[in-house]
């Protein structure tokens, strides 16, 4: 994550500092690069990991280190996008510990920054020297129109009864939502390098599957996860109505504390005095541990599409170490 940080810092600076110049102020005070943008505990536990995953990418397939700048600044720019718009569209005023971009530019500055920043990604990749260019091209715009489905579908989630929302939908929404841009992330390097084309499928399927179990285990820590590291206050997402894998699980349970979690959910987001009860109520339905087992299923599948692209050994042991760094987070 080091090396993926050191090769996309510079280009995204220099992406933001070609932007007007309100836009780049809501920019760097998003990615925490003004003076008084501290990061916190949160910024440096999942720093870059996408850039991380596209440079693992460029070493899958043994391609120069340049087109993971590329492919890792690409997608680095995509997931800034997202962040922006997923905290309006979820009315969070807080990240990493203090004001979002929209609470404190207001809505139309962080839409904005947002859609410059998703042009500029376009661009990082159209203007690279490398022979898969147009591939990958399409690699990207695939991958943004699986995470915009994925991000409409958790907006549709939200105004159904908990009940009605099935593991396998949430799983659905989840591979679009942040498996997409994982997946993405973890291909696009090899897809510039021009590499084989099941090559690539292994490496976009390890890494789809890897954001769905991130994506897991982010709901766990949106709901057992220490304030300082989610830079979100404990209980948010049971608060504004998500249909995160824990609250989906323990509905459906079929015991007397899940039928009490859905009731009490509904299709409204429940009052505030209500949370202490429904987190009583997830940890009588063991749905902690289950979410928890479900992401450990997807890093299982994760590493065995890493098999069927027959990367080199020393790089599948790189793999596997951030994979057990991201599985392994501070609950």
């Amino acid at each position: 994550m080091r090396r993926g940080s050191e090769l996309v810092d510079l280009p995204l600076r220099e992406v933001v500092d070609r932007l007007h110049p309100s836009m780049a102020a809501v920019c760097r005070y998003h990615l925490g690069w003004d003076a008084d943008g501290a990061q916190g505990a949160v910024q440096r536990v999942a720093k870059r990991v996408r850039a991380a995953l596209a440079l693992l990418s460029v070493r899958s397939v043994g391609a120069p280190e340049q087109f993971a700048a590329v492919a890792g600044t690409a997608v680095e720019l995509v997931h800034q996008l997202s962040l922006l718009h997923d905290d309006i569209m979820d009315g969070d005023r807080e990240r990493r510990g203090r004001p979002a971009a929209w609470a404190r530019f207001g809505t139309g500055a962080a839409v904005l920054a947002g859609d410059a920043l998703v042009v500029q990604a376009v661009a990082t990749i159209f203007q690279a020297r490398a022979p898969g260019v147009g591939t990958a091209m399409g690699e990207l715009i695939a991958a943004v129109e699986q995470m915009v489905e994925g991000q409409a579908e958790d907006l549709a989630l939200e105004r159904r009864p908990l009940g009605e929302v099935s593991a396998s939908r949430y799983v659905r929404m989840a591979r679009g939502k942040t498996g997409a841009l994982f997946g993405c992330a973890a291909a696009l390097g090899a897809v510039l390098s021009d590499a084989p084309p099941a090559v690539v499928h292994a490496l976009r399927g390890a890494g789809c599957h890897l954001g769905v179990a991130f994506q897991i285990l982010d709901d766990v820590l949106g709901l057992w996860g220490e304030r300082e590291l989610t830079g979100k206050p404990v209980g948010t997402d049971v608060t504004r109505g998500k249909k995160t894998l824990p609250l989906v699980l323990a509905a459906a349970s079929g015991c007397a504390e899940g039928r009490r979690v859905a009731a009490l959910l509904g299709t409204a987001p429940p009052a505030p005095a209500h949370v202490p009860e429904i987190m009583r109520l997830l940890e009588a339905t063991g749905s902690r541990e289950r979410a928890e087992e479900a992401a450990a299923d997807h890093v299982a599948s994760a590493i065995a599409m890493l098999d069927e692209a027959q990367i080199p050994d020393d790089v599948r042991q790189q793999w596997l170490a951030l994979i057990d760094c991201l599985s392994h987070r501070r609950r």
